[in-house]
């Protein structure tokens, strides 16, 4: 029976979406988190009786014809690129982009750059700015020993007071990554992105220019996943498997009985 099969992919795709749905849940106080969302299209259909040609000779075409499906398969897992809500943290090296835009980031070995949203910023033991995970900032950005204060602008410009100083010196100036399809950027764990062919290459630009977010320093961006509504998607998933394994179970039945029959 055909209906095996076809339920089999239906439960499969409801796999897949309470994976992702799992994720995002795991997720829910992950800083700069992008929420996903599994996407499905139908398999192949096969056609029992074709539409638009007639079935004999000399004989009117037929107006609906019968074509079966044979299933549904995952067609992607879109990450959906919404702001997530702003938390004050009133830690002066964390800055959250309110808009579009990802801060830069040098691999450890310092061959790939990588993209994130996560503003929870560091100094290393060289006073250079860096990630919770220790990716170093681009452009790279020191901050002094004798710095008592650190100023991050809406625009991304670094400065600090030092020592007994009444005036900022300014250090360097932060910049940000848009891309065409963020959607397309392949995410890699630590809370970073990289670039591929389907998100394009990055468009590198200043904080509050236009097209661009800006900095809010002392906040953070938390996760945009929605607990209300993974947990809707988290039931409407497990009914959908539900009834998928019903079918398996009728039209396991339904072979039986025609079994018995044919005896």
């Amino acid at each position: 029976m055909r209906a095996l099969a076809i339920a089999a992919t239906g439960m499969n795709a409801q796999q897949t979406n309470l994976e992702v749905i799992s994720n995002n849940i795991a997720n829910i106080n992950t800083t700069g988190f992008k929420k996903s969302r599994a996407e499905f299209s139908d398999l192949l259909y096969q056609s029992e009786k074709a539409v638009g040609i007639a079935n004999r000779a000399n004989q009117s075409t037929v107006p609906e014809g019968a074509n079966i499906g044979l299933g549904v398969q995952t067609a992607a897992v879109r990450t959906l690129d919404k702001q997530g809500e702003l938390t004050q943290t009133s830690n002066e090296l964390d800055v959250a982009i309110v808009g579009r835009g990802y801060i830069q980031v040098r691999s450890p070995d310092g061959n790939t750059t990588f993209y994130t949203r996560a503003g929870a910023l560091n100094k290393d033991a060289n006073g250079n700015l860096v990630t919770t995970e220790g990716y170093q900032i681009i452009p790279n950005i020191t901050i002094p020993n004798d710095a008592t204060e650190v100023k991050i602008s809406e625009s991304g410009q670094v400065s600090v007071l030092q020592g007994n100083s009444a005036t900022y010196t300014a250090l360097g100036q932060l910049q940000i990554s848009a891309f065409v399809n963020p959607a397309g950027l392949k995410a890699i764990g630590d809370n970073l992105f990289q670039e591929t062919a389907s998100s394009g290459n990055p468009i590198n630009g200043v904080p509050a220019d236009p097209g661009y977010g800006y900095l809010k320093q002392g906040y953070l961006e938390s996760s945009n996943v929605d607990s209300v509504a993974e947990i809707t998607s988290l039931i409407a998933a497990q009914r959908a498997y539900e009834m998928n394994s019903k079918v398996i179970t009728t039209a396991d039945e339904m072979a039986q009985i025609v079994s018995k029959n044919l005896k």
